[in-house]
């Protein structure tokens, strides 16, 4: 959807109602990947040709300006053209690309430990290296130097060895600290379900976190008096939307049409399902399929994950915010001080926010009310005027004279910048509420916790003055649904405009 279009079609939408934006989950299993693929292989392009240009300087011991001007005059290798030698390194590219590939180096969930990843990255390596070194042979290129060849297979087998070292570590430690794991929950309660929840929590860097079980009776009835389970096959879906569940492994003995209703609701969610095939005990081991630890699975269904668009908008978070922080540095001094000189009390102000899939962070702001302003809320909730869960008073009387000015021109989350280089916040983004209104949501209302929390958002350019709580959880659910790197910069724009005219209060 073009952008005009988008910003048409919301104008026209009655405010507070929810539109269906989404587009229709992926049921390819291969689908998450590609941006992960993608990215990947581009960076193993480069490595060889910057391995290629390593070998060539080092053999023929010529320096930048010499390398250059051989180049373009096509005597990098006397007696070959530079078309013939960039078809070559294409070849050996291609070779390198394909063998990864198909070995899943590039979806480094699937490989079991850091061990067999380096072993087959060198197989990988090698193997493409014989392909090129046998093609070499096949056309006689014996103009070509063994040893230019030879020192380019070895730089690339060392730099993609040691990068994928480096990566498995960085991955192994995020784990650990709980960042970047995917919530599951497990369908059945048996001997294969226990078995599989104590390898999760056992081996941290498989990167899983688990949520509960889940009972798998026809009748309903509890087989298990196991302390974990946290519903059954007919609120499963619930739980999952409660507990931000990533993927559901399905370890009970089902008929065929349960499994198929589960795995249509799984597509419809946006959750990831996989089946612990009930040949576990030794009989599929070699079979074609995703081991998660020692357990073979089948993944009937996996979504799609953008991971070059997330990866653009964290570095578009990082720049921004950092030359916002930079520019804005004697702006915020100034506000600083004023604020210590308006009343007595701290200059920041921070407040525990729901993040991303429900996790806690202060966000930091410049105070705009007096001293113990949290605890007098109960004095002015009967002047709110939002509905529903939100709370908002335009003359609250808790604010200082200072603080009204800083409010009317959102300069009172400039400080949200160091929250964005943190990684608690994006610059735009359904913005964090605080706990008390999160236990007042609704299941559908969580939505709006899959993403990042902004500075700001569609609704703060759109339908600020609008007191609906509807029109509030349906504009931020339009953004995550319809979200792009050019949405963001639109309302970026937008936000500046709003900012100017002073109507941020």
């Amino acid at each position: 959807m073009a952008i005009s279009e988008f910003w048409k079609s919301i104008s026209a939408a009655p405010i507070g109602t929810t539109q269906d934006w989404a587009e229709p989950s992926a049921a390819d299993p291969s689908r998450r990947w590609r941006g992960t693929v993608k990215l990947w292989m581009a960076a193993d392009a480069g490595t060889i040709l910057l391995s290629a240009m390593l070998a060539l300087v080092y053999e023929r011991h010529h320096g930048a300006v010499a390398g250059v001007r051989d180049f373009f005059h096509g005597t990098l290798i006397h007696g070959r053209s530079l078309g013939v030698l960039f078809a070559l390194l294409s070849w050996f590219t291609a070779s390198l690309l394909f063998i990864s590939r198909r070995l899943h180096l590039y979806t480094p969930r699937r490989l079991p430990n850091i061990l067999h990843e380096q072993s087959v990255s060198v197989q990988a390596c090698l193997a493409s290296g014989l392909l090129f070194t046998g093609t070499l042979y096949l056309i006689h290129a014996q103009d070509i130097p063994r040893s230019i060849v030879l020192i380019t297979v070895g730089l690339v087998t060392v730099a993609l060895s040691l990068r994928r070292l480096i990566y498995r570590l960085m991955l192994y430690r995020s784990f650990e600290s709980g960042v970047g794991t995917r919530d599951v929950l497990i369908v059945g309660t048996g001997p294969e379900a226990q078995a599989l929840r104590r390898q999760l929590e056992s081996i941290r860097q498989l990167g899983y976190t688990f949520k509960g079980f889940i009972e798998c009776n026809e009748d309903g009835s509890r087989s298990s008096a196991c302390d974990d389970v946290v519903g059954t096959v007919d609120t499963m879906f619930q739980h999952a939307r409660r507990h931000f569940v990533d993927e559901i492994f399905f370890t009970a003995p089902g008929q065929r049409g349960i499994v198929k209703d589960i795995l249509d609701q799984a597509r419809d969610h946006g959750i990831d399902l996989r089946v612990v095939p009930d040949m576990y005990d030794g009989l599929a081991w070699n079979n074609p399929i995703e081991y998660v630890g020692q357990f073979p699975t089948i993944p009937l269904h996996c979504g799609h994950v953008p991971e070059i668009r997330l990866l653009l908008k964290r570095l578009l978070d990082v720049v921004l915010s950092g030359m916002a922080l930079i520019v804005l540095s004697p702006v915020m001094l100034a506000i600083a001080i004023a604020i210590k000189l308006d009343s007595p009390g701290p200059i920041f102000y921070l407040s525990e926010r729901i993040g991303k899939r429900g996790r806690v962070f202060p966000c930091v702001k410049f105070r705009t009310m007096v001293c113990d302003a949290d605890k007098m809320r109960a004095d002015v909730m009967h002047l709110n005027e939002r509905d529903g869960v939100l709370f908002k008073v335009s003359n609250d009387p808790r604010i200082t004279p200072l603080g009204r000015l800083l409010r009317k021109y959102s300069l009172d989350e400039l400080p949200q910048f160091f929250n964005v280089l943190r990684g608690d916040m994006s610059i735009v983004g359904p913005r964090p509420p605080i706990a008390s209104e999160v236990r007042e949501y609704k299941l559908s209302h969580l939505r709006r916790l899959d993403v990042t929390p902004g500075i700001t958002g569609l609704w703060q350019v759109i339908g600020r003055q609008d007191p609906s709580f509807d029109s509030y959880i349906s504009l931020d659910v339009t953004y995550i649904e319809n979200w792009s790197i050019l949405l963001d910069l639109v309302i970026i724009l937008r936000t500046i405009r709003v900012v100017l005219a002073g109507t941020g209060s």
